[in-house]
């Protein structure tokens, strides 16, 4: 007799509701002779407006609903499938165990950490379903943002942009978990690019590559005051193109928060990956030089520097109430007072290594095997004002607005460069400079931190583009920070 213990709204397909569906799935595999089997079913839906110089680019709404079913049996075995009937998930199970009988002639016994098996749900809290907002309302806030971008002849492009996931998801294992999830992300943001014949620049709001996301409802986007930057944005732009170039040599830097959450992505969230310091992943960012001799031994930053993996951040994209292999939602030291202490892990690769279990495997739609990703990985705050850094820096560069990046397949050398640079000369914002770069080692970069905003000033950025993996997931993650500062930093291009 099948127990249905799901307690959010049904869904029907073709006379098959999910619930359903999974328990059957869960059925058919504990009639198999296996060590453990997971069933995830996902129904996918997305928005996208995009507006470019006045015109309506694209407008673009999917849908996708399917299941992926891992199982242990010698080896992993994992299959999908979009067929959502018994007869469909029969065979997927077949595909997956043949995989996993195939896999297991070049594997080790396998051994995953023990967790608490939960029966449980989730929903992303919001205030208005972005999915239920008038079409036409979107696209005249977006033409209304255009409109106050189009200042001066030298901007030649004008963007701006809107995007939208809902994701239902139930998960279920042969250990008895039991898992629904609503979750609901929704950003945006503009851009310009300038160029007098000459010279290009660009300049975007809130951040760059398409803005910002954040794990609530339409209310996140409206807040983002996107039109109210607009003009601002437009005439930085065009101001870039007079501006002087970036100095050459050491000099302290101090990062904005849209940047210093991509150097904490690409320097910290990349490396902490447990698979790449293992090296069973190198795809798209290579491998780590953070591997398990170093774990409670590196001195990775100075002693203010704490960075955190927390999937329970509040209105973070990478927030969820359980990961895909039913690991309830948990923050995780990753580095503690400068030192590293942690892993971004799975429950295999934490019995591995015997380290805590992060609840970091996540796949980036129901085809794909869920892999160990980044989730919010955040930079704590600390008790400066950004204010107070600025008047404590004899001579230095703020950095604002992602432009160019480039870092080694260990995650150890680095070259960051921002659309937009502040000098600052004793103690105050002196001038606009154009095209800021610095340049450093991970290490030595975050051991020469030495003050840290706080939490009036610390803002939880969404990244929606992260890669990885064979095939390629993209996957959305959250990085969490204060605007900080770096001493004796190389900056400028020239030779060293």
């Amino acid at each position: 007799m099948r127990a249905n213990i799901f307690i959010l709204e049904r869904c029907l397909y073709g006379g098959a509701n999910m619930h359903d569906l999974v328990e059957f799935g869960i059925d058919e595999l504990g009639k198999r002779d296996i060590q453990y089997g997971d069933f995830r079913l996902s129904e996918i839906n997305t928005e996208v407006i995009n507006v470019k110089n006045g015109t309506v680019e694209a407008i673009k709404s999917s849908e996708s609903k399917g299941y992926g079913i891992r199982v242990i049996d010698g080896g992993w075995g994992f299959a999908s499938s979009a067929n959502l009937t018994e007869q469909g998930i029969q065979k997927t199970i077949k595909r997956a165990r043949k995989i996993a009988k195939a896999s297991s002639k070049a594997s080790e016994p396998i051994e995953l950490k023990d967790i608490d098996i939960h029966q449980d749900s989730y929903t992303t809290p919001y205030k208005k379903d972005p999915f239920k907002v008038d079409l036409e309302e979107k696209l005249d806030y977006l033409m209304d943002v255009d409109e106050w971008m189009d200042i001066d002849e030298k901007i030649k492009v004008r963007k701006c942009n809107f995007n939208a996931w809902k994701t239902k998801k139930f998960f279920a294992s042969t250990e008895g978990a039991r898992i629904e999830q609503d979750l609901i992300k929704t950003g945006g943001g503009l851009s310009v690019n300038v160029s007098d014949g000459e010279d290009t620049q660009t300049r975007s709001y809130p951040n760059s590559f398409g803005g910002d996301f954040n794990s609530r409802g339409y209310e996140f986007f409206e807040n983002l005051e996107i039109l109210e930057n607009a003009e601002e944005t437009a005439q930085e732009g065009v101001d870039l193109l007079d501006a002087e170039q970036c100095p050459e040599g050491e000099m302290d830097i101090i990062l904005n928060t849209n940047q210093l959450a991509l150097q904490i992505h690409e320097s910290c969230g990349h490396p902490t990956e447990l698979d790449r310091a293992l090296g069973t992943e190198a795809s798209y960012a290579g491998t780590s030089f953070m591997t398990p001799d170093k774990l409670n031994d590196l001195r990775y930053g100075s002693n203010i520097v704490n960075i955190v993996s927390d999937p329970t951040a509040e209105g973070g994209l990478g927030t969820f109430g359980y990961d895909d292999e039913g690991v309830k939602a948990r923050k995780v030291d990753l580095i503690k007072d400068g030192m590293f202490v942690g892993y971004q892990t799975s429950r295999e690769g934490a019995a591995k290594v015997g380290s805590e279990i992060s609840g970091s495997m996540r796949a980036d739609g129901w085809k794909n095997l869920p892999l160990v990703r980044m989730t919010n990985i955040n930079l704590e705050p600390g008790d400066w004002s950004k204010k107070e850094i600025i008047e404590e820096t004899d001579k230095g560069i703020i950095f604002d607005g992602i432009k160019s990046w480039s870092i080694d397949d260990k995650r150890l050398n680095f070259q960051f460069g921002t659309e937009a640079g502040y000098l600052v000369e004793d103690g105050e914002v002196t001038e606009l400079i154009k095209n800021p770069t610095y340049t450093g080692i991970t290490y030595e970069f975050w051991r020469n931190c030495d003050a840290i905003a706080g939490k009036d000033e610390w803002v939880l950025h969404g990244v929606p583009n992260c890669g990885k993996g064979e095939p390629p997931q993209t996957m959305q993650v959250g990085h969490g920070c204060a605007p900080s500062r770096f001493r004796d930093i190389r900056v400028g291009v020239g030779k060293w």
